[in-house]
């Protein structure tokens, strides 16, 4: 078959396929010119999720008819005003948008420039329909009407309008979150489903588009090195979400979905989150435009970096020193939905009492001066207890506290953010009373994260205390297993753990983590094994060994179901406030948290 040119019509079909393959797509291309237009609002418009009608209006600079006509020709641009394409700093600079757009759909343009007047032009697949005056004010309107309508191949793939609308609002998010001087509205089948207002600071207006009470449970980033610059806030490790849907990344002010920065961002988190769990971050990476080249991807979506080592090793280190500054911070008020499932215990209907105290007496008619007598009257507490017991119908009936013989006074609660221990729950949580409020820690997910850190000292150069085995244990495994145990066996070491081959399928321990205390070895080597073979093989060792570290806390961390002396509550307590990250457990689930005072008082009606 000899070769021949493509009819222009194919040739813009074939462009529109890969700029606008849903209604998003082609939004995301308007609002972009909006916003490289200079305007200071932009409003959006959709039908049926796009499917129907699209329509954008902006208060921008405007156009010219000349510029119109030239506008909806294929590579013809105002954004880049010589050949240096390297150094593009707009959103949009390949001049296929609109052109594209027009090929498979109903394209109206309006535009009016200050001072001159409106020009409406309309191109309805491909072709110009029809053009004249119109009436608006400075900027641009344009819209978009039954996008594939004369292309069903393309057409049928479409999803419903529900999940086109969420493709399209997601777009719009992301683009409004990297302008916060920018004022966005939007409105989907005649309902404001958006509205943000120019001016804000990049915290606010990041809140204002994911979770407002993300402002409460983030931390800044504003790192450089060199000429680069990364900031933006970055969600703690408890404030989480189960898909990776609120991670938003920005190159230059432009929108990304580079997989290097996702597995930068992956690996910041690599042992604050379980593997099923994921960060709420907005990143803005501004970097040279001779570093970064933005022109990789029809629609812009990914970027290549001239030196991809730096660019992910600063925002893996930095994100992890603002983490590590914010010790052990986390998610500290409950959830509303566990402060609603506190309940008051009904209260039955009294009898008429006789005097003011009776019907809260164990007797009815014991003298009221029994109970309310002078402070330190061993009699009346006598009498009191010795009433009590005989009120009720057993002693095993009557709820039993544990308390020990105090060798030192009481450290006073103001002095310590985590308070001081009142007691253990369940034998699972430690109840401690901070100078502002109740404090509840679940002590094998704290103590995991403690031992973590100390593993993970061990791997920075301060070598893990090991004890040594009495006899040296014998852990049979396949060879895999072993050949990778052996590789890792000086790593290994530094963590506290020393082993060595004992033939081809068996290791022997020698010693094991002095701070695990009485473990199993045989299932801590083999949940090593495991580790070392199912994690990523694209990751170092050195990260995977961190990962391993994580299942080695899990074996020596203080266990559920333990009932621990108050002395021990209060050792841990005093550990985890110095300990970077005790705030979070190894899966990414808080270790504490706090009903302040003012919650408490609700509770019982106070406030």
């Amino acid at each position: 078959m000899s070769i021949r040119r493509l009819p222009e019509k194919l040739v813009n079909r074939i462009a529109a396929g890969e700029v606008v393959e849903r209604p998003a797509a082609a939004l995301k291309e308007l609002v972009e010119n909006a916003i490289d237009a200079g305007s200071t609002r932009i409003s959006v418009r959709i039908a049926e999720g796009g499917i129907s009608r699209l329509e954008v209006e902006d208060d921008g600079c405007g156009m010219t008819a000349a510029d119109m006509a030239l506008a909806l020709e294929r590579h013809a641009t105002s954004k880049l005003p010589d050949d240096a394409i390297e150094d593009v700093t707009t959103l949009g600079f390949r001049g296929e948008a609109l052109p594209s757009i027009a090929s498979v759909a109903r394209l109206t343009l309006e535009s009016r420039v200050a001072g001159g007047d409106g020009w409406k032009r309309v191109v309805d697949n491909g072709a110009v329909v029809a053009e004249g005056p119109a009436a608006l004010g400075k900027g641009t309107r344009v819209m978009v009407e039954d996008l594939f309508a004369r292309v069903p191949a393309r057409r049928k793939f479409l999803r419903s309008g529900r999940s086109e609308y969420a493709a399209c609002l997601d777009v719009v998010k992301r683009l409004a979150m990297a302008r916060p001087d920018i004022g966005f509205i939007v409105e989907h089948d005649g309902r404001r489903v958006l509205d943000v207002q120019g001016g804000q600071d990049q915290l606010t207006r990041v809140a204002a588009l994911t979770q407002r009470d993300l402002a409460a449970n983030s931390i800044g980033v504003d790192i450089d090195r060199g000429e680069v610059h990364l900031g933006g806030v970055i969600s703690l490790p408890t404030y989480n979400r189960g898909i990776a849907d609120h991670q938003y990344l920005f190159v230059n002010g432009r929108p990304v979905k580079d997989r290097l920065l996702v597995g930068a961002l992956r690996g910041a988190y690599a042992d604050l989150l379980a593997r099923d769990r994921h960060p709420v971050v907005a990143l803005f990476l501004d970097v040279p435009t001779s570093e970064v080249d933005v022109n990789v991807h029809p629609a812009k979506t990914e970027v290549r970096f001239r030196d991809p080592q730096l660019v992910r090793g600063m925002i893996v280190g930095g994100l992890r020193r603002a983490l590590d500054e914010h010790g052990f911070r986390s998610v500290q008020r409950p959830a509303e939905a566990a402060l609603a499932a506190w309940q008051q215990e009904p209260v039955a209907p009294q009898p008429p009492a006789p005097t003011l105290f009776a019907a809260h007496l164990p007797y009815p008619h014991a003298p009221a001066t029994h109970l309310f007598g002078a402070e330190g009257d061993l009699a009346t507490t006598a009498l009191l207890h010795d009433r009590i017991v005989d009120f009720a119908p057993s002693r095993d009936a009557l709820p039993m506290g544990r308390a020990e013989p105090a060798t030192a006074p009481v450290p006073q609660a103001g002095a310590h953010p985590l308070g001081i221990a009142r007691g253990q729950i369940a034998k699972t949580y430690i109840v401690a009373e901070a100078e502002d409020g109740l404090v509840i820690v679940d002590q094998h997910a704290a103590h995991e994260r403690l031992v973590l850190e100390q593993l993970r000292r061990g791997m920075g150069g301060q070598a893990v205390p090991s004890q040594g085995l009495l006899l040296p244990e014998v852990v049979e495994l396949d060879e895999p297993a072993c050949d990778r145990l052996e590789a890792a066996a000086p790593q290994l070491a530094a963590l506290g753990v020393e082993l060595e081959r004992f033939g081809p399928a068996a290791v022997m321990v020698r010693a094991a983590p002095a701070m695990l205390g009485a473990i199993n070895c045989q299932k801590l080597v083999t949940d090593i094994a495991d580790d070392l073979a199912g994690y990523d093989a694209a990751l170092g060792l050195s990260e995977r060994l961190e990962l391993v570290a994580a299942t080695m806390a899990c074996h020596g961390s203080v266990r559920a179901g333990r009932t621990l002396s108050v002395a021990e509550m209060n050792a841990l307590l005093r550990t985890m406030e110095v300990t970077p990250h005790s705030g979070q457990c190894n899966h990414g689930r808080p270790t504490w948290v706090k009903l302040a005072m003012d919650d408490v008082e609700k509770l019982f009606g106070r406030k």
